[in-house]
This record gives structure tokens, sequence and C-alpha cells, in this order.
């Protein structure tokens, strides 16, 4: 049963309650499916193995550059294609804990659990970049020197991480404080 849907740009959040009488939350941040990206990078590929042919035949150069221009063709489709996302899901259990998935788009799916004893606080993080700005929602765990991302993959914007970020503040017990805390003494 779907509570909550928000879409903005090429981001989807949705929450889930699959189950009406517990008390199981379900956040997931769908990436849009781009299909254009796949035509580009398959129609670039074919585009340069046949300039590669067209050199080989019309020009009489040697066979070298069609097997060259096959090999970047392969590092070409594997790097713009390598294990696209294509939903991020949170799955809290206040009684259990927080399993994080990622959902690829061969089917694969990659799972990780942290039980709610070892979260000592959900955290809103603005990262800053040379290049761009984004946010990003981050578990600060006891025990650990590193914080564990919660989308790994995707970058949402802030306004569907808030809802995340709220659903982990009820279930960790943590009071929902303001996402700028920063106090100047006068």
């Amino acid at each position: 049963m779907v509570k909550f849907t928000i879409s903005k740009g090429r981001y989807t959040y949705t929450h889930d309650q699959k189950y009406p009488c517990e008390n199981v939350d379900i956040h997931h941040i769908i990436l849009k499916s781009g299909r254009a990206n796949y035509v580009f990078v398959y129609t670039s590929a074919v585009l340069v193995l046949a300039s590669a042919l067209y050199l080989y035949i019309l020009g009489e150069k040697s066979i070298s550059i069609v097997y060259y221009s096959l090999l970047f063709d392969i590092f070409l489709v594997k790097l713009l294609l390598r294990k696209p996302v294509k939903k991020e899901s949170v799955v809290i259990m206040p009684a259990f804990g927080v399993q994080l998935e990622t959902h690829y788009m061969s089917g694969k799916i990659v799972r990780c659990f942290v039980p709610i004893d070892k979260i000592l606080k959900p955290v809103l993080v603005e990262c800053v970049t040379p290049v761009t700005c984004y946010w990003t929602l981050s578990l600060m765990i006891r025990g650990e020197s590193e914080m564990v991302l919660v989308f790994k993959s995707l970058h949402p914007p802030v306004k569907m991480l808030v809802h995340v970020w709220k659903a982990l503040c009820a279930a960790t017990d943590i009071k929902e404080e303001a996402l700028n805390t920063c106090t100047t003494n006068n």
C-alpha cells in the first residue's frame, strides 16, 4: 500500500507500507529509467566500429584499426553502462533495525542490515565537491569511525531525504532537530 509519492527530476520517492498491521516502513528512491542513454551508447559504439571498417575497406589500412576500435567500443559500453542502479530502498523495522537495499538493472540486489541498537543518529549531510553540491543521508554507527551512507549510488534531492530522515529519527527514538544546528555566541 503506497502512502506517499514525490517526483522531482530524475527521482521518484515512494513511502510504502506493505504490512498495515506492523510498524515496517519502506522508503524507495527510484531512478527514472532513461532509455536514451542506452541508445546513445550503443549508437556511438556502432558509429566508431563503422568508421573503423570504412577506413579498413576504402583506405586499405591495417585490420588492427578495426580490432582497436572494437576494443574501444567494448570499453566505452562497459564504462558508460556499468552496474546502473534502478532503485534504492530503506526498510525500517523499529524493533530490529534498518535494511538498506540497492536494486540494479541487471536484477542483482545488494542488502545491508544495521541493527537498531547500533544506530547513534541519522544525519543529513551536505556534500560539496569542486563540481557539484548535494545532500546525503548517513547513519552514525556506535563503535565505527565511518558513517554508513543510506543511499550509496543515488543522490536524491533533500526534499525526499527529509522524509526518510524523519522516519529514521522516529524509529531510533531521537528527537528531530533542525537541519542547521549551528549556534553563534555574541
